[in-house]
């Protein structure tokens, strides 16, 4: 007998499983050489808050940040991610880890390298692993996405997104979730398993 299909959870990591702006903060602290008191906490999509002014400058720090401080594996996890991860895998979700890293050309090995050591040094659940910007070309049943333009690029095509809460997104209207724990409420009231 044919095994059924599972519902895939398509889940972002930068803002929604790994603390991005957190261990961004500290590193553009250093790369602007400021006090991090200096820097907000809550900064919009591109970091403008931070004197990031354009893309240039934010490929340089973002280079800087991957190739010379790890970024990627020196993240803390989102509270709560691995535990409602692990609780809907374990439910039967399969979880499908979809991330947009390799943006920037030329240290797309140290992206990968630090992606894959960060999700399993901190047991994060997960059977597939995309490296996309078109996100909604994985086939995910349910998206879980904090990055504006995204939520709403993928809610244009009519697909089911979660958008996880943080500063870059207030304005982004519900479904949101603004913690893991609702995440998972939300994915088992829009997708029950049979």
């Amino acid at each position: 007998m044919p095994e059924k299909p599972k519902i895939v959870i398509g889940v972002d990591l930068d803002g929604v499983c790994a603390d991005f702006y957190r261990r961004m903060r500290e590193i553009a602290a250093e790369w602007f050489e400021k006090s991090i008191d200096e820097l907000p906490v809550d900064v919009s999509y591109g970091l403008g808050e931070w004197g990031v002014l354009d893309r240039n400058q934010y490929e340089s720090l973002h280079r800087f940040a991957v190739t010379q401080r790890e970024l990627f594996s020196s993240m803390e996890m989102v509270p709560g991610a691995r535990k409602y991860l692990r609780r809907l895998s374990d439910d039967g979700y399969r979880i499908r880890i979809i991330t947009h890293r390799l943006f920037i050309h030329y240290f797309h090995a140290s992206a990968v390298q630090q992606t894959v050591e960060w999700l399993d040094s901190r047991g994060i659940p997960y059977w597939d692993l995309c490296f996309m910007k078109e996100k909604e070309q994985v086939g995910a049943d349910i998206y879980i996405e904090d990055t504006p333009a995204n939520v709403l690029q993928l809610r244009e095509k009519g697909l089911c997104t979660i958008c996880f809460a943080n500063s870059t997104n207030p304005h982004i209207e519900a479904p949101r979730a603004s913690s893991w724990e609702e995440v998972y409420a939300m994915v088992r009231a829009y997708a029950p398993l049979k």
